[in-house]
């Protein structure tokens, strides 16, 4: 059956055989035991499971990468979400004295959520998304991603579709997972642009000088904005849509008003606005940037502070499965991010479907399971690899076999600086 032929009900049917043959769990403990660099690291992390109908699990922890598979094999969850690393075992969290228990570090993490653009997309609203408004994301991730590493310093960026309708971002350096929820209170707030709820109707505010953050992230929204909020968008086409704009101008309201009365096109009316912005900046004594705050009101991301603030934040796993869809929450490939379609990103039928499919080279692989019969835990890791590389799966799994190899790279240098300090002494 096509992806598209989804059908929730069957999810009790195909999670099973999901967890059993085609969850990485290799790559998955790879990450999350960090190189080893760090004792109990992997063991005092809390997993969070949501099972059918609602039931939610939360202070799950595992010694190894196998407990975490037999365990997971055993509850088939609906929902994976990863929360902290604890002072102690979060399995054991009954057991330890009263306020010992504290959660020491998390990836700083980030959640983009499309329902959080509604005031300002047209196309769909709420859980829905199109092609259109996936542009939204795709600016996101670009300014985002950018600001993380070249103002922030960080390196280890994994950005992962939510398997719906949004993005999250898990900075995984060392660094990043050591700040404290003050420090992470500064970074959210530092990309935070768009501030008040619906009431508000002028979102983002400038004021000279302009940040150079904020320059940056103009030039980025700037490739964008012509194709997104005035074609595809038509922010200036219908007179509701006109009117929010005009409400974001209001010292020239009355002048773009009687302008747009002889010219329909958006573009020009986009210039005409520009125009007089032009000339507000060179008479008034203040910033005059509506321009620059309409695009930024528009397209800038919005972020779920309090999903970043916090280290003892859930948020959901990749390779979890999104229970409304079915589509696997995957990791992005950030060099080919305008490409990147969440309609064609596998569901969980379609690549259980892939597995059932006639394969070729069947006398390879049985010669293989002759030799695998020696070591039956090499084995089934064989034959997993083996399944996953035959479904769409595949290619989001050497995404994230790609990322985890840039950080191991660093996790050898952290080794070795180690070692070089132990034998100064």
């Amino acid at each position: 059956m096509p992806s598209s032929d989804y059908d929730s009900a069957c999810l009790p049917d195909l999670l099973p055989l999901y967890y059993r043959r085609l969850f990485p769990f290799s790559q998955y403990y790879r990450w999350l035991n960090y190189g080893g660099l760090q004792k109990n690291y992997f063991q005092n992390r809390e997993f969070s499971f949501t099972l059918k109908d609602d039931i939610y699990v939360r202070y799950q922890s595992f010694s190894t990468q196998n407990e975490l598979e037999k365990e997971m094999q055993k509850m088939n969850p609906y929902k994976i979400d990863i929360g902290a690393i604890y002072s102690h075992r979060p399995n054991q969290h009954n057991t330890v004295k009263s306020g010992t228990f504290q959660a020491l570090e998390k990836e700083l993490v980030f959640d983009i959520d499309m329902t959080d653009y509604d005031d300002v997309r047209s196309c769909c609203s709420a859980a829905d998304i199109c092609s259109k408004c996936w542009t939204l994301m795709t600016i996101a991730v670009r300014i985002l991603d950018r600001a993380l590493r070249d103002d922030f310093g960080f390196q280890h960026l994994l950005w992962v579709y939510s398997g719906r309708r949004g993005v999250h971002c898990w900075v995984c350096d060392e660094a990043a997972r050591k700040l404290s929820v003050a420090a992470r209170s500064a970074v959210a707030e530092y990309l935070s642009l768009v501030k008040g709820g619906e009431e508000t109707v002028k979102k983002v505010v400038l004021t000279d000088p302009i940040h150079p953050f904020i320059r940056e992230s103009l030039l980025v929204v700037e490739q964008y904005f012509s194709q997104y909020a005035l074609q595809e968008q038509d922010i200036l086409g219908r007179k509701e849509s006109v009117d929010k704009v005009l409400a974001l101008c209001s010292h020239v309201r009355r002048e773009l008003q009687q302008d747009f009365q002889n010219e329909k096109k958006p573009e020009i009316r986009w210039k005409l606005i520009r125009d007089q912005a032009v000339k507000k900046q060179s008479t008034a004594k203040k910033g005059q940037h509506f321009e620059k705050e309409i695009m930024l009101q528009y397209c800038y991301p919005r972020l779920d502070v309090n999903v970043s603030k916090g280290v003892n934040h859930l948020l959901k796993s990749p390779f979890s499965v999104h229970p409304k869809t079915g589509r696997i929450s995957v990791p992005m490939d950030i060099d080919k991010l305008d490409s990147f379609d969440p309609f064609a990103v596998p569901t969980i039928s379609l690549i259980c479907e892939e597995l059932d499919r006639p394969r070729t080279g069947e006398e390879d692989e049985k010669s293989e399971d002759i030799k695998d019969k020696e070591n039956e835990t090499d084995a089934a890791e064989r034959r997993k690899i083996r399944d996953y590389k035959r479904t769409s799966l595949a290619k989001y799994v050497r995404y994230m076999d790609q990322f985890l190899d840039g950080m191991a790279r660093s996790w050898k240098g952290d080794l070795l600086r180690k070692s070089d300090l132990q034998k100064e002494f």
